[in-house]
């Protein structure tokens, strides 16, 4: 599990780990009152409540009321705890199995390396569209830069710097790295995405997914800006893709 509700660097490790016992309490056990947190936990209900102030505010938790089955008692329903998506999200989940899985599957049931590189295509092309607007509406030599702004907008953290003869672009984080780990064409269809979009020949160099730092794709300086170039070396662009020539 990551840590939950870290923010301030004041944060000791003591704090830090019992709210994340606070909120895995919840995660077990479903939404929880304060007093019931206290009883599991071995905690004040002043302490529960400062450790549930502060993942709240981190939109870890969120209040609701308590749902009453059978005959309602007096008084108003007692405040419960719950995660919130985002609190779900801070443990540890089974997504990038079930990705695999699923991939693994249309391979094997629905036409081998040729359905998978068709899903790769298919998902590239739902998400492209913002990073074709922004290409379009920046001046050629800041191609690259509006590339690198509209990945980070998709959790890419990625970044766009000169290099001898060109330029590269990389990709500091890569929310599917698990999965294209086994599946490299998610890389190969990537990277003829950036070859469509930019209008040229783009080699990737490096990728997370085969063990390196940065997915780094090296743009060459003052090639061709047309599709004819782009459909001739597409390929060649794929064939490197998740592979570090070192």
């Amino acid at each position: 599990m990551k840590n939950v509700g870290e923010a301030p660097e004041e944060l000791t490790t003591g704090e830090r780990s019992t709210r994340n016992r606070v909120a895995r309490s919840i995660l077990d056990h479903g939404p929880s009152t304060v007093a019931e947190l206290a009883t599991r936990l071995g905690l004040t209900q002043a302490a529960v409540r400062r450790h549930l102030d502060a993942l709240g505010g981190d939109n870890v938790v969120e209040p609701r009321d308590q749902r009453v089955y059978g005959a309602r008692t007096r008084g108003r329903p007692a405040k419960v705890f719950a995660l919130t998506d985002c609190g779900r999200d801070a443990f540890d989940q089974s997504y990038d199995k079930l990705a695999a899985e699923a991939l693994r599957w249309i391979k094997e049931q629905a036409g081998g390396d040729e359905a998978l590189v068709s899903f790769a295509r298919a998902r590239i092309a739902a998400q492209a569209a913002p990073y074709k607007a922004a290409i379009e509406a920046a001046a050629p030599e800041e191609r690259a830069q509006a590339l690198a702004r509209a990945l980070s907008a998709d959790g890419y953290a990625a970044t766009a710097r000169s290099a001898p003869v060109g330029e590269q672009l990389c990709q500091h984080h890569c929310p599917v790295a698990h999965v294209a780990e086994q599946f490299p064409q998610l890389c190969e269809v990537e990277t003829e995405m950036f070859s469509q979009l930019l209008g040229t020949h783009v080699q990737r160099l490096a990728t997370i997914a085969h063990g390196d730092g940065v997915c780094t794709t090296f743009i060459p300086k003052n090639a061709p800006q047309t599709a004819t170039a782009n459909k001739t070396t597409t390929n060649a662009s794929a064939s490197t893709a998740g592979r570090n020539p070192a």
